[in-house]
């Protein structure tokens, strides 16, 4: 058990870092990478909500200091990780859910995991942008924000957890 919780301190460092990157990268003024969210995507599913809501809140929380954002990142990232346990029950039976006890393309399979991981970053970026925009006044530029947000931060992401999952899981 310890060395799946270094593991996951590991990630968290190096995800929230990449981040802070990231953030300077916004592609034709619209598409900002989101990759910090994926430490919340990989959370064990059989992880107390409790602990799934204290990480995503505080990961959400450096970034917001890092970023002068007042709580945004912090309260889209306690959304997505509250929504998270039903968004992965949508896509997975329930005898399929004991296999799984960490989400990825190796333990769901590419379809569901896509479809699992869609939804959540989708989630983030629709809550995000707009909260930025706080008004429905350039929608246009919103959606497009967040489709282009959300596409990126999808195919980042995909790339992520190729590099992260280990062969045990591939096992699994």
């Amino acid at each position: 058990m310890t060395k799946t919780v270094i593991h996951f301190i590991v990630l968290a460092l190096a995800l929230l870092v990449l981040q802070l990157v990231c953030n300077k990268i916004v592609l034709f003024n619209i598409a900002m990478p989101v990759v910090f969210i994926y430490l919340i995507l990989r959370l064990p599913v059989n992880l107390h909500g409790g602990w799934v809501l204290t990480v995503a809140f505080f990961s959400g929380l450096v970034v917001d200091i890092f970023n002068n954002t007042p709580g945004m990142n912090a309260l889209a990232c306690t959304l997505i990780a509250a929504v998270r346990r039903p968004v992965f029950n949508l896509f997975v039976s329930r005898e399929n859910d004991m296999n799984i006890p960490i989400p990825s393309v190796d333990s769901m399979g590419v379809g569901d995991y896509f479809k699992y991981m869609a939804t959540l970053v989708t989630t983030y970026c629709t809550l995000i942008f707009l909260i930025q925009a706080f008004s429905l006044h350039n929608l246009v530029l919103t959606l497009a924000r967040i489709a282009g947000s959300s596409v990126l931060s999808i195919i980042i992401i995909f790339g992520l957890d190729t590099l992260v999952s280990t062969r045990r899981e591939k096992r699994l």
